[in-house]
């Protein structure tokens, strides 16, 4: 009897096993499957580089002199052009001043030979030749009279002595009126008197813009050597200025990424020395041609805003953004089978069985692939590292 309920009870425990195994058979295994989700993909080229060190500009006075002005602070911007440093300039003035007034005089001479001496010679001349014809006259009235035996030979004389005399004024007067016509003598020294004072006007201004010293182009102030009373002389480094938008950063980028890569395109750098310390950057530069020896190419960026911790040679890490697509199908890489290949595919869980899938992918980033064809969003995949998962299987999703 008790034979009997030993078999009884084993046959039971085995029939209940076997419906178990068949029950799990009928539903399927449960596995943790990948989600087929929406989102933004970001596509970067990441790469490093080295900093192309950026180029300084000292600024020092051209003359002696003491500070009175000092108008920019270490680390601020400042716009080509503007005033960054005054020095005394009370000489200076003084000797603009008086160039000024030289200037005016010789000025002041151009006008009087144009408006006095030409219209004074022109009346000496018209004078002088009335003369000449006054006395061509008389000699030839005392000439007529001498052969009439009314003038003696003295008078004849004095007649022509006269004509002489009025003949040598007029040449004077000639000459006169000439030197003071453009291009004469006096015309000409007086106009020249006038370029040498406004050469000498512009010589003491050029050296009153000395004592003003100017951003040379926009640019940070990286050190300032000086304060207002100091005493300073040709030579000596006063400010420092680094242009803005000169850093650069020369990657080598993989000939395979240069379908991506445009003018323009952002980035985020960071110095390998200071991690933490993000900046921005742009692609300026991408070389014509491919390192054929490394198969890569040169690639340079512009930092877009100063970063004094970047030095010469130094490395840098780079994410160059040169893709963006919003509201994309995204899955698991490691969800996809041969992803290298031309035919990729997938299982995905359709009626609680696993389908085979061929999918069209996108975008690849930091392990997200863009589904441009074959899934939607919402469907469950298994991941390609789940074995024993055959296609037209029972799959149930696994709890959290």
């Amino acid at each position: 009897m008790m034979r009997r309920i030993y078999l009884w009870a084993g046959s039971l425990v085995v029939g209940c096993a076997i419906g178990y195994l068949v029950y799990q058979w009928l539903i399927g295994p449960q596995i943790h499957l990948e989600p087929v989700g929406t989102g933004t993909l970001v596509h970067t080229i990441v790469a490093s580089g080295r900093v192309q060190s950026e180029h300084r500009i000292n600024l020092g006075a051209q003359i002696t002199g003491t500070v009175s002005k000092v108008l920019a602070d270490e680390g601020q911007k400042v716009a080509r052009g503007q005033l960054l440093l005054v020095l005394d300039g009370a000489e200076l003035s003084a000797s603009v001043a008086q160039a000024r007034a030289a200037q005016q005089l010789a000025a002041s001479n151009v006008r009087m030979v144009q408006e006095v001496k030409a219209p004074l010679a022109k009346q000496a001349l018209v004078q002088a030749e009335i003369n000449v014809l006054s006395a061509q006259r008389a000699v030839v009235r005392a000439q007529a009279l001498f052969a009439q035996g009314f003038y003696g030979g003295a008078s004849n004389e004095d007649a022509q002595r006269a004509l002489e005399t009025a003949q040598s004024q007029f040449s004077i007067a000639q000459h006169q009126w000439t030197s003071v016509q453009p291009g004469g003598s006096e015309a000409a020294s007086a106009q020249a008197a006038l370029v040498q004072a406004q050469a000498a006007l512009q010589t003491q201004l050029a050296r009153f813009r000395y004592s003003q010293i100017l951003a040379p182009q926009a640019a940070v102030l990286m050190a300032r050597n000086v304060e207002e009373g100091d005493g300073v002389v040709p030579g000596k480094v006063l400010m420092v200025l680094s242009p803005l938008g000169s850093t650069q950063l020369i990657l080598l980028i993989d000939e395979k990424n240069l379908k991506w890569l445009r003018l323009g395109q952002r980035a985020t750098a960071s110095a390998d020395a200071y991690p933490e310390r993000k900046f921005a950057a742009h692609v300026a530069f991408i070389h014509s041609a491919v390192d054929a020896q490394r198969g890569a190419i040169e690639v340079r960026l512009d930092v877009s805003e100063p970063v004094d911790l970047l030095k010469q040679d130094m490395t840098v890490s780079v994410d160059i953004e040169v893709a963006r697509r919003p509201q994309a199908v995204l899955l698991a890489q490691t969800a996809i089978h041969d992803f290298d290949s031309v035919a990729p595919w997938a299982l995905v869980v359709r009626d609680g069985k696993a389908v085979r899938q061929s999918l069209r992918l996108g975008l690849v980033s930091q392990g997200k692939v863009q589904v441009l064809a074959g899934l939607q969003a919402g469907e469950m995949v298994v991941p390609t590292a789940q074995t024993g998962v055959r296609e037209g299987g029972r799959i149930r999703q696994a709890l959290p």
